[in-house]
């Protein structure tokens, strides 16, 4: 990069804060099926991924656009659409958009995503909130030159997932009626289902869900000074631990009925920042 170029977040960036104006505190990540969250949104814009320099994702389910308006109350930004690791892209387009969210001025990541189960006692429609990762992707996206303007060559990940988050997301889970479980999420690259082999592996190595994101947009974030929540929904059993093999319309399907819970807690959690 020469001396006069900006990093492709920075330009995002930019062009965000030119579109949509000031950046609010809190931005929502969207994963599979928790698009219902947008329709709560009022006084909603959104913009096109392509419209503001962000890499758009080829995965159905997935929107591409950056929305803000007001969620109880509160102005917050969604990302609704992701980009993964299996897709075949690049480590810099799958965090782009968080390193955009966080040069515009964002403070809290809120992340939502399906996962599978390694735990019997975690059945499809469960929420877990996620205390801590195990990284198989096999790829991080600090891998290169450090970026200073973002963060540290070496970002500690003692607390990446921010444990005052963690604990309003409880209180209010509990207050709600809500079970909300706590467990360490297993990333893999995917995009194949795991092998019961590996759903032992992982359960072994102290996992409670797999999945195939949330891991690098949180080493991002934390990188780059963003407090991380992540709630994720059980979308199915891991390979093995059940007598019917994972497939997507049924994982689709599931968390479009645990969406039911997940948005009104997300709701209550965001107009208490």
């Amino acid at each position: 990069m020469g001396p006069n170029e900006q990093h492709a977040y920075a330009v995002a960036a930019d062009q965000i804060r030119n579109v949509l104006g000031s950046a609010p505190k809190v931005a929502i990540i969207l994963g599979s099926g928790a698009g219902g969250l947008r329709d709560a949104l009022t006084e909603a814009r959104s913009v096109k991924y392509s419209e503001l320099g962000l890499p758009t994702t080829s995965v159905t389910g997935h929107e591409g656009a950056l929305i803000v308006g007001q969620l109880s109350g509160v102005k917050v930004a969604m990302l609704a659409g992701r980009i993964h690791a299996y897709e075949g892209r690049p480590m810099e387009e799958v965090v782009r958009g968080v390193r955009a969210l966080a040069a515009w001025g964002v403070e809290i990541l809120l992340m939502t995503s399906a996962v599978g189960s390694l735990k019997k006692e975690l059945a499809p429609g469960d929420l877990l909130q996620v205390t801590d990762h195990v990284n198989l992707m096999g790829v991080n996206p600090l891998v290169g030159p450090n970026i200073d303007a973002l963060g540290p060559r070496f970002p500690d990940l003692a607390q990446a997932y921010d444990p005052g988050l963690a604990a309003d997301a409880h209180r209010i889970a509990d207050d709600m009626d809500i079970q909300l479980h706590r467990g360490v999420y297993v990333a893999v690259r995917g995009p194949s289902f795991e092998t019961p082999a590996e759903v032992r592996m992982f359960g072994g190595l102290g996992g409670a869900v797999v999945g195939m994101s949330v891991v690098p947009e949180a080493i991002a974030a934390v990188h780059a000074g963003l407090r991380v929540l992540t709630i994720s929904i059980v979308s199915n059993e891991g390979t093995g631990l059940s007598a019917t093999p994972p497939n997507h319309s049924d994982v689709t399907a599931t968390v479009a009925r645990a969406a039911t819970r997940l948005c009104p807690l997300l709701e209550r959690l965001v107009s208490t920042w």
